[in-house]
């Protein structure tokens, strides 16, 4: 399995829009992707910082979202909220419990 990693920062006060865009427009196209195995939208409400956590079946599926422009399109639907661009990173799922 395999994880992708989208951080960033939110603009003061938008964490609560950040969460509705996520739950009802992100979240439902992310669990329509190929290989899709779970998501977790973590935030830290003292800093306005953000992270999604998606989960893949295999690497292949993770780069497609990326390469097909999906995971561009679920950025942008919160780019009116978010400071500065996101980092995302990759990473295989060594342990799970």
């Amino acid at each position: 399995m395999h994880a992708r990693i989208v951080a960033g920062l939110a603009k003061p006060g938008t964490i609560d829009q950040g969460i509705s865009i996520y739950e009802n427009s992100v979240a439902p196209a992310t669990q329509e992707q190929r290989g899709f195995k779970g998501v977790f939208f973590l935030v830290n409400r003292d800093t306005n910082q953000f992270m999604s956590v998606t989960l893949w079946e295999t690497e292949a599926d993770m780069e497609a979202g990326e390469a097909s422009g999906y995971l561009q399109e679920q950025i942008a639907k919160a780019a009116a909220i978010i400071a500065a661009p996101p980092t995302t990173e990759h990473y295989e799922v060594s342990v799970q419990a």
